[in-house]
């Protein structure tokens, strides 16, 4: 496998801010990563630099060689952590504009998605509720043919039993050539379709390795996030006093 991303001392900040700090990694193609970390570590912000929506403010990232820009985007499906369509849409309308607008899209890719979500070609946006919009964003990112996919949080929004469904039609329609960053909280849902994952604190890359090296370990994804983030509990003056001075059990 080639090396498909690269970041060299990469650095984003807002103001005096530092949201990224310093990242070296390399990423290879034809592989599910898992972005991961709590709120606020730059996940979102480390997407939008790979999609060109944001600039680093110091080092570099490539993907297949090329700084982001007009080459990279023809080679990168993005689908955000939010809505980004007018409401007036119809799913029927934004699969054609999809369609004209990238050459790698597949209308009939994006039809039988739709078909197996259950999301109805002429309904319009405004009228979905927030499962059926980001099912729907899904089929359009996932109906590229795309060297490098960014979900960001693609089932945050969908209900527990579509979940894994949702997960099964990713990788149906997932090119194995291709790799696949997916940031998420919901880790226990995506970590069986993971080949690595990538733990971001403070800007920084604090752990990246394969699932396969994690289990070895005798842990999962999800138990080794929960273990790196743990947040003690704090007992502070007002739960003494509304306890009467008791200890909190």
């Amino acid at each position: 496998m080639s090396e498909l991303i690269r970041c060299d001392r990469l650095c984003k900040d807002y103001g005096a801010q530092p949201v990224l700090n310093q990242l070296d990694l390399s990423i290879e193609s034809g592989r599910i990563v898992g972005l991961l970390g709590p709120n606020g570590t730059g996940k979102t912000t480390f997407i939008k630099l790979l999609c060109g929506l944001l600039r680093p403010s110091y080092g570099s990232v490539t993907i297949g060689g090329y700084a982001p820009g007009p080459e990279t985007k023809a080679m990168v499906s993005y689908l955000p952590d939010r809505l980004y369509f007018a409401d007036w849409m119809r799913a029927k309308d934004l699969i054609g504009s999809f369609a004209d607008f990238y050459s790698d899209f597949s209308r009939e890719r994006a039809e039988a998605m739709c078909a197996s979500l259950g999301v109805a070609p002429g309904q319009k946006i405004k009228s979905m509720s927030k499962g059926t919009k980001e099912k729907l964003q899904l089929i359009l990112a996932m109906s590229r043919r795309a060297r490098l996919y960014l979900l960001d949080e693609p089932i945050a929004g969908v209900d527990p039993a579509a979940r894994e469904f949702i997960m099964n039609t990713i990788l149906a329609n997932y090119p194995r050539e291709a790799t696949m960053i997916i940031s998420t909280h919901l880790i226990e849902d995506v970590e069986e379709i993971l080949d690595e994952a990538m733990f971001l604190q403070g800007g920084r890359v604090v752990m990246h390795d394969s699932v396969a090296n994690i289990r070895a370990q005798g842990k999962t994804v999800d138990g080794l996030f929960r273990e790196m983030f743990r947040i003690a509990p704090v007992y502070g003056t007002d739960l003494a006093e509304r306890t009467g001075g008791r200890d909190a059990r």
